[in-house]
């Protein structure tokens, strides 16, 4: 595999192909490739139904008059749930959700196994990455550029 530059952009050849890397896209060094398919789809099927309920479960207690402390772990699972959908910003949101769960489970009293249950998986999203269908893949993933032929000049062998 080479690497050279084109048009500012770095290019890597691979294969008779070429792969143009977008400047700043720092994530597609946590992840080697965005996985698609069936495993795909069941990240896809993951990031859906855990950020849903963190929204539906966050929103729920935000309807009260709850105190600081939990105002401010509902806010940030609420904003972790709309992330996590659509598959934006997936090993910060779901680093946050693990963190945030982990927080909740040590803090606050009463049944912890829903905490336990969008902890792990937040945290499985953000070790196995957001997969093929989202938007962390169409903003920092591969594009695969063709290269036209080259014309031959008069003067090459």
């Amino acid at each position: 595999m080479t690497i050279t530059t084109l048009f500012g952009l770095s290019v890597r050849h691979r294969n008779d192909r070429i792969y143009k890397v977008q400047n700043g896209a720092y994530l597609r060094r946590l992840y080697s490739t965005f996985a698609g398919g069936w495993p795909g789809s069941g990240l896809l099927l993951m990031r859906f139904v855990v950020g849903s309920a963190l929204v539906v479960r966050a929103t729920s207690t935000l309807w009260g008059d709850p105190p600081i402390n939990t105002t401010i772990t509902s806010a940030l699972l609420v904003g972790s749930g709309i992330l996590l959908v659509p598959g934006l910003w997936t090993p910060i949101a779901g680093t946050l959700v693990a963190l945030t769960e982990i927080w909740q489970i040590l803090t606050f009293p009463g049944d912890p196994w829903v905490a336990v249950l969008l902890g792990t998986i937040g945290g499985a999203l953000a070790m196995l990455g957001p997969g093929l269908w989202s938007v962390d893949a169409r903003l920092f993933g591969w594009r695969l550029v063709e290269a036209p032929p080259r014309k031959s000049s008069p003067n090459s062998p």
